[in-house]
């Protein structure tokens, strides 16, 4: 465990906890989901050093065991905070694996930061290409009024807000695909979070438009996401995010939730170490 600090500006105290599970091998780097922390990779760490690589995750700002600074919450910072860790672990020919909003630091980093350090990245049930429905996107599975809603549901009542939330993201059809004590270790992960830095990530991942940033990634590509998922649907997320990147491919987990690194990790895993073998 190592503690990275981002920045060196308004907020010199922002440290970003980084867990490294060393090795030889190629390191991957695993960024996780809106409201979690690197914790939630726990099913993933030992199958990746058993396949002979390095494991990395760490807790985004505002979440785990990371700083809550008062700002610094869009994708830019984020982004930002990703080449921060590459940079002071030196980590190169890396694998970037994003889960939910963490695909949104994928795309927003190699959009920053082309791929100089990058071998390859995973889209894992990922936000991208954009999930706002508007206009110009009306393929977004996001309205703004579920959105509105979503926030105003956790300014109301934090611990109820991430009770159904934890529910609804491990379920296909109302049914629970994981047990009840993982899906409580994920609201624990929930309840380290910031309320600010929650809301002001909320904001971030649902209105932010990645579809540039997507036009910038030219490693290979794996999308994985679930196709019973209800918090982030595959087909107006990880079926566009496909569509978007020439040198890509796609695997649907079959009766899997959101949260399919959990209840499907034995498949997860194997795809994602199939892909990092390529």
């Amino acid at each position: 465990m190592t503690e990275v600090t981002p920045h060196h500006g308004l907020f010199k105290d922002t440290n970003l906890h980084v867990d490294d599970a060393g090795g030889a091998g190629r390191p991957v780097v695993l960024i996780h989901g809106w409201p979690l922390s690197g914790k939630s990779f726990e099913e993933q760490i030992p199958a990746l050093q058993e396949a002979g690589y390095r494991p990395i995750t760490y807790d985004r700002r505002g979440f785990g065991l990371s700083s809550k600074p008062p700002a610094g919450y869009n994708y830019d910072v984020l982004a930002e905070d990703l080449q921060k860790v590459l940079v002071e672990l030196d980590l190169t020919d890396v694998t970037l694996v994003g889960f939910s909003m963490g695909g949104g630091e994928v795309a927003r980093y190699l959009g920053l930061y082309g791929p100089a350090r990058i071998r390859s990245v995973v889209f894992a049930s990922a936000v991208t290409p954009y999930l706002m429905r508007t206009d110009d996107n009306p393929d977004g599975p996001l309205t703004p009024e579920q959105a509105d809603g979503m926030a105003e549901d956790l300014v109301r009542d934090e611990t109820a807000f991430y009770d159904s939330f934890t529910r609804d993201f491990f379920s296909v059809d109302g049914v629970l695909r994981v047990s009840e004590v993982q899906r409580k270790e994920a609201g624990a992960m929930c309840g380290q979070a910031n309320k600010n830095a929650a809301l002001a990530c909320m904001a971030a991942f649902g209105g932010t438009d990645f579809r540039g940033d997507l036009a910038d990634v030219t490693v290979p590509a794996l999308v994985i996401h679930g196709d019973g998922d209800a918090t982030v649907p595959f087909e107006g997320s990880g079926q566009r995010t496909h569509a978007s990147l020439a040198n890509s491919e796609v695997h649907v987990i079959r009766d899997a939730p959101h949260g399919c690194n959990v209840s499907h990790a034995d498949e997860w895993n194997s795809v994602v170490i199939g892909f990092l073998a390529k």
